[in-house]
């Protein structure tokens, strides 16, 4: 019986209420104490060519994403994001999009050819709608399966051997970037200004060390932990497949 009035006496306790939640930033939606606008481009850079995301629905659910700070990052219309595991699906304009001829899509396929040829073959072509599939790995392949009309694109492949600026989160392999920096790169390339590179991933960096500042810890790659026999974990076939595609994937695939 005791126990019974104990449980009741706690219960009568709790708040009718909900915890308050932070104050949000009206721009780029996070609590306002971790805002990243100040460093945000402004006014917002503005590149010839664009950028076309088609981001898996489960991308949406991560708390520290970096579509939203590329899509801050430049003018309106100059980064596109589409929802979807099939593309082009139900939304409106993004067929006529991805039938463009200077529409390219960055995937490791064995067609790809580096976006940096591509710069130095263009004749008549200024702009160029770059499609880029956000998501892990496995959802990004899941999308391409899924989606014949990507199979009809010109594929590209971004040839990187730095070491990724999201150093709060564990990469796969070494040279896999976040899909911010995978965006500002290119431009940077189609646009032969680094300015777009630079300026674009201030978001990030400045992210990274607030979390670094308040507990969080810097990563290393898996890659690089089995290497130096440091991974916890045993290497599965998923993750043991991801690193022999490795060399030729060098975009978000965590």
């Amino acid at each position: 019986m005791n126990l019974e009035v104990e449980l009741l006496t706690d219960l009568c306790g709790l708040p009718a209420e909900p915890p308050k939640m932070r104050e949000l930033c009206n721009q780029c939606q996070r609590p306002k104490s971790v805002c990243y606008c100040s460093s945000i481009p402004n006014p917002p850079l503005c590149p010839k060519s664009r950028i076309i995301l088609l981001q898996h629905p489960a991308e949406e659910k991560r708390c520290l994403r970096t579509a939203p700070m590329l899509e801050l990052g430049l003018s309106e219309g100059k980064c596109l994001i589409f929802k979807g595991k099939r593309f082009p699906g139900i939304h409106s304009g993004l067929e006529e999009i991805l039938k463009d001829p200077s529409t390219l899509l960055l995937y490791p396929s064995p067609s790809a050819i580096d976006i940096s040829s591509v710069v130095k073959e263009q004749t008549l072509v200024k702009s160029y709608n770059l499609v880029i599939l956000d998501g892990t790995w496995p959802q990004a392949k899941a999308i391409y399966t899924a989606s014949p009309i990507l199979h009809d694109l010109k594929q590209i492949k971004l040839l990187n051997n730095n070491t990724s600026n999201y150093i709060i989160r564990t990469q796969p392999a070494d040279g896999c970037l976040s899909t911010l920096e995978t965006g500002a790169l290119c431009l940077s390339i189609l646009e032969q200004n680094e300015m777009f590179s630079e300026k674009l991933l201030q978001p990030l960096k400045l992210m990274c060390e607030f979390q670094l500042r308040n507990g969080a810890v810097s990563h290393q790659s898996k890659e690089f932990l089995i290497k130096n026999n440091s991974y916890p974990k045993l290497i599965g076939k998923r993750l043991n497949k991801v690193l022999k595609n490795a060399e030729s994937l060098k975009y978000d695939i965590t």
